[in-house]
């Protein structure tokens, strides 16, 4: 199986998704494609230019079963612990992983095996150990470059203003792909006050693409989770991250028990 994606034929749902939660998850998953496209359709923009990923942190296999059978074909994890049981657990399932969470060095090991783009390089010292992992194994990675617009202290991502500078320094590793750039917007009830962190990815995509870099491409625009998807859409992302909208609240983490990798969802 190669990494970030797995095929094979479907499975059934699993004993702990019920019918009420599977058809809730199936008409969430087609109200945000909806979403989505009338979206697009404000801004002017083809609907093939926005892909819906599902954000997956705390959410259970069985019910990612249901959503990727359903038609979901992007998704992602925020943690490492998570991402080796409950993508075997779905490895069945004809679908693209990727990895939108803080990495710490230690876990790339875990990590790089099962996905195909980590959204979330924000640090040279990270770039260098991953560039050295992949190296070894001969193998390459798509990589976002996550940035803070908002300025926040409590958000992991490059300050805008080191962005140029850390663009040159990763076109130099080649197992490394740049594909273009992650940000997570101001969380605010007033969307407009949210736009202004969402514009700025797109004016730094813009800059980054106009230095012209081998090896570097602009084509993802990382950004808009289940409330701001609109404005997102609008200011130019291409992939929206959602959870909330297709799977409901999430629980607690000290109340959400370990996928079981020996059990198929």
């Amino acid at each position: 199986m190669s990494a970030g994606s797995g095929n094979g034929a479907a499975a059934g749902i699993g004993p702990e998704v019920s019918p009420e939660d599977a058809e809730a998850i199936r008409a969430n998953l087609a109200a945000v494609e909806t979403r989505i496209e009338a979206a697009c359709e404000q801004a002017g923009r083809p609907p093939s230019e926005v892909r819906l990923l599902l954000a997956t942190k705390t959410v259970e296999p069985g019910r990612v079963r249901v959503a990727i059978e359903a038609g979901a074909r992007l998704v992602a994890e925020n943690r490492v612990q998570e991402v080796r049981p409950k993508f075997e657990a779905l490895s069945d399932l004809d679908y693209e992983r990727h990895f939108i969470g803080h990495l710490q060095s230690n876990k790339i090991n875990a990590l790089v095996p099962y996905v195909s783009c980590i959204q979330s390089l924000d640090r040279l010292s990270l770039a260098k150990k991953l560039q050295n992992r992949l190296e070894r194994e001969d193998e390459t990675r798509e990589v976002l470059l996550q940035v803070n617009t908002t300025r926040e202290q409590s958000k992991f991502g490059l300050d805008p203003e080191e962005l140029e500078g850390f663009v040159r320094e990763v076109s130099r590793m080649d197992a490394l792909r740049i594909r273009g750039l992650m940000t997570i917007g101001l969380f605010t009830e007033d969307l407009e006050l949210a736009r202004p962190s969402l514009r700025l990815l797109r004016e730094l995509g813009d800059q980054v693409r106009e230095m012209n870099l081998d090896g570097v491409e602009m084509n993802e625009l990382s950004m808009g989770m289940s409330g701001d998807l609109e404005v997102a859409i609008e200011e130019g992302a291409t992939i929206v991250r959602i959870g909330s909208a297709v799977f409901g609240n999430r629980p607690p983490l000290d109340q959400v028990p370990p996928p079981n990798p020996g059990r198929r969802s």
